[in-house]
């Protein structure tokens, strides 16, 4: 039986909601947050960089962004200039021109950013560099490193050494000992229910766990993810893991890239490997993904046009998530970092507020920073931190590339199911960004 039967149900129900707002959106189950225990410490600062302003950064005119929280621990007074010197300033930054709308209530988060996905252009941020514990937004980097290297029908039986170094009050998927799994079950547990357990078997097929984080921050820095620190490959609290905002929207961008990574962060609901059923037929249970700007719960419904990505909660981080949407062919990309109203489901809330924001936004404002290429992408020679323009590549508004684009969305947005295995569309068109930097224009396929 299929680890991805009938997970369409789902996802067609959240693009039900999305197009008749007037229906309740169906409860969701009951899935627990990636919640450990810990003590809450001090966040490592990042020491001033090079042509960093050591001056609070002013949001642009009429940015007004709001509420913003009393930290006890303020940011660091000047961060990482990887993207642009704004970005290196502590609090909001924004440039607002004729016409475009002010920036959201209520933003509440340690650090956010809202980035154009095709373009990189950062069109709002705050505290972008902010070292802080990234839970398990974490997995996003682990997926972009790992993926690539297990083939999805491999098979694993599970060892009890694999599943070693799970840490207390993991979330998990269910993994057990002397069960057999396919790799494509395991990133369906990974990015469904945000699996330790899932994550450490397949760290386990990769070589182990320490060699898959030095895996893990050998592509971070190659993705010039520099505030990343990578300590344990499922961003469970350890002294010293930190990422940022900038660098987690990095991690999205590129894993979106993959074919399988769109699959799997979008996947609303599937069917995960048990015990052994009757007439010794392997029984399966439903899974749901915890990314309630997908999937919906009590107080909030689905987000037209989400696409993904991940969501965490730690002990250290709080609330995190990074998520991607697309709307009338722009595709946007938002990471909200610890949030502190009190607000239900605030981190996804937080999170569409700035997606509603960055889509009514778009090309009404001036860009404070850029997502930065990788390092393996720019010429040789090329200073780190450097923008794709900067390095020579090709502009790209100017970019001569083949696509077949549908209809708008109007707002509706692009629902994602899995069906048969394959990628479609509810409400029309796929966006797949190619492997190519600066990225380029949406292509668009039709069922």
């Amino acid at each position: 039986m299929s680890a991805v039967n009938k997970p369409a149900r789902i996802a067609l129900a959240a693009a039900a909601a999305a197009l008749l707002p007037v229906l309740a959106a169906a409860p969701a189950v009951a899935v627990p947050y990636d919640v450990k225990p810990g003590t809450p410490g001090p966040s490592p600062s990042l020491s001033a960089s090079p042509g960093a302003s050591a001056s609070p950064g002013k949001p642009g005119t009429d940015a007004k962004p709001g509420r913003t929280r009393k930290d006890p621990d303020p940011p660091p007074a000047s961060m990482s200039t990887v993207g642009g010197a704004l970005l290196a300033q502590p609090g909001t930054q924004a440039k607002l021109g004729p016409g475009a709308p002010v920036l959201p209530m209520d933003l509440t988060g340690r650090s956010w950013i809202v980035a154009d996905a095709k373009s990189g252009e950062v069109l709002a941020s705050h505290n972008a560099h902010w070292r802080l514990p990234p839970a398990s937004t974490l997995k996003m980097l682990f997926a972009d490193t790992v993926l690539p290297s297990l083939p999805k029908t491999e098979v694993r039986k599970v060892t009890q050494a694999d599943l070693e170094g799970v840490g207390e009050g993991s979330s998990l998927v269910g993994v057990k000992e002397n069960e057999s799994y396919t790799v494509h079950d395991l990133w369906l547990g990974v990015f469904l229910r945000s699996g330790n357990d899932a994550v450490h078997v397949l760290s386990s097929m990769n070589g182990g766990v320490p060699k898959t984080v030095q895996d893990m921050q050998a592509h971070a820095d190659d993705l010039q993810a520099l505030d990343t620190h990578v300590i344990s490959p499922d961003g469970y609290d350890a002294p010293g893991q930190v990422s940022s905002a900038y660098d987690l929207t990095l991690f999205a961008r590129s894993g979106l890239q993959k074919k399988d990574f769109r699959e799997y962060c979008s996947t609303a609901s599937a069917k995960f490997p048990g015990g052994e059923g009757k007439n010794n037929e392997r029984d399966y249970f439903e899974i749901q993904n915890t990314n309630r700007l997908l999937t919906g719960d009590y107080g909030i419904s689905p987000y037209k046009g989400i696409a993904g990505v991940k969501n965490g909660n730690t002990t250290n981080a709080g609330a995190t998530f990074t998520g991607v949407a697309e709307r009338n062919g722009r595709v946007l990309l938002v990471t909200v970092m610890n949030p502190d109203s009190g607000e239900s489901q605030a981190v996804y809330k937080e999170a569409a507020r700035l997606l509603d924001w960055g889509f009514a936004a778009a090309g009404k404002v001036t860009p404070v920073g850029a997502l930065v290429a990788p390092r393996s992408a720019l010429p040789s020679g090329t200073p780190p931190g450097s923008r794709p323009s900067q390095a020579g590549a090709q502009d790209p508004a100017k970019a001569s590339v083949a696509a077949r684009k549908g209809p708008g969305s109007g707002g509706v947005g692009t629902a994602l199911a899995i069906t048969g295995g394959a990628l479609v569309v509810v409400a029309g068109g796929l966006f797949l960004l190619n492997r190519r930097w600066p990225l380029p224009e949406l292509v668009r396929r039709k069922k």
